[in-house]
């Protein structure tokens, strides 16, 4: 682990903005494969990594997957607490071989966009907390309990691991909608119904 350590430090500290696979393009359909041992030593995965959070701060994301930028590996960055400061800087959490432990029984529907089809939200029904094991970006295993939407956000990173997508998540055609249409969807569904 001392090792890994030193590596991080040591590393170059130059990110690159990635390219985001987008819908379609086959490596989002596939399960990405465990990050071993001799990845967290590698100065490529450590790049991969600092470019992965160039790459989500950049889109202003709340996450994203390593599928997403073409890299077929079980690792994501997602954001597991929220600012109220608009311009505050976001704070992304490394997620390497995630597993989630736990979740609760009590659901909810929700709209979830997605860097690699920006122009959609889907309505997605998700647990309302979960619990996760992970390792850091230094291969330090860790525990994490969170709720409502950084729940909903390890969820989706999560599914992108094993080649899911929130559109195969939607109930119906219904709750996949163009993004810049949700204000429209949602006075809509404020309107009472008829009868």
């Amino acid at each position: 682990m001392e090792a890994n350590r030193q590596n991080y430090e040591a590393a170059e500290s130059k990110a690159m903005k990635l390219t985001i696979a987008q819908l379609g393009q086959p490596v989002l359909r596939k399960a990405a494969a465990a990050v071993t041992a001799e990845d967290f030593r590698s100065p490529e995965f450590q790049q991969l990594l600092r470019d992965m959070k160039e790459t989500v701060a950049a889109e202003k994301g709340a996450g994203l997957a390593a599928p997403q930028v073409f890299a077929g590996q079980r690792v994501f960055l997602a954001l597991t607490e929220l600012s109220d400061e608009n311009d505050a800087p976001r704070q992304y959490v490394v997620f390497i071989n995630p597993r989630i432990v736990a979740v609760s029984d009590e659901t909810k529907l929700g709209w979830e966009g997605c860097l690699s089809f920006a122009e959609l939200l889907v309505r997605v029904r998700r647990h309302l907390a979960v619990r996760v094991e992970y390792y850091n970006e230094l291969g330090e295993l860790r525990t994490i309990e969170l709720e409502d939407f950084p729940a909903r956000v390890i969820q989706h990173e999560y599914d992108h691991l094993d080649g899911i997508l929130t559109i195969d998540r939607a109930a119906s055609t219904h709750d996949i909608i163009k993004a810049s249409e949700l204000d429209t969807v949602l006075d809509e569904e404020k309107k009472p119904a008829a009868g």
